[in-house]
């Protein structure tokens, strides 16, 4: 008597039946990571998010309610019951690699306080140097209606990142949406 045991053979049923059992357990690993993940991941998004408002406006004590315009989110800051400026949340399409999303502060007179970039696709070492201070710190500061925010090449007053001319045409349709909805926003 042979106590060799029986190999399965090669068949397209069992080898389909096989790969769907891996598959199964697989997405229902998956599926169970991502449920136990996700709540600590939304905590870090929100706490970065957070931070970002506070390094675009300037000092405030607490947030309004978030305001949609157009394609932007506004949040207004306040210290004590004077606002203290506006955070808009925006986003350009054009960027090289795909959407640029930006935070944008302005102060109580509406000039650009800071930026900070929340999320880029674009290339490494080049258009990603959007979020160096030498170039997305050109903006701070400045009045919007006296301040043209285009790159030097297009006749505006920013110097584009040296061959990321597209990022930073991208960053600036950012900034000019978040000015457009200030504008609509704050009236």
């Amino acid at each position: 008597m042979s106590d060799k045991k029986k190999k399965l053979e090669s068949t397209f049923l069992n080898m389909f039946v096989v790969l769907l059992a891996i598959s199964l357990v697989s997405a229902l690993a998956i599926g169970f990571t991502y449920t136990k993940t996700k709540p600590a991941a939304d905590a870090i998004k929100q706490e970065n998010f957070e931070k970002a408002i506070k390094q675009v406006v300037p000092e405030f004590d607490k947030l309004g309610e978030k305001k949609e315009v157009d394609e932007c989110v506004l949040y207004t800051a306040y210290k004590g019951e004077e606002v203290a400026g506006t955070a808009v949340e925006t986003v350009s399409h054009k960027g090289f690699g795909g959407d640029v999303q930006l935070l944008v502060g302005f102060d109580a007179e509406g000039k650009i306080h800071n930026t900070a970039v929340l999320s880029i696709k674009e290339t490494p070492g080049l258009g990603s140097n959007m979020t160096n201070p030498k170039f997305k710190d050109q903006v701070n500061g400045k009045d919007p209606a006296e301040f043209k925010l285009s790159v030097k090449k297009d006749g505006g007053d920013v110097d584009a990142i040296t061959a990321a001319t597209i990022s930073s045409r991208a960053f600036l349709d950012a900034v000019g949406k978040a000015v457009e909805a200030y504008k609509k926003g704050s009236n």
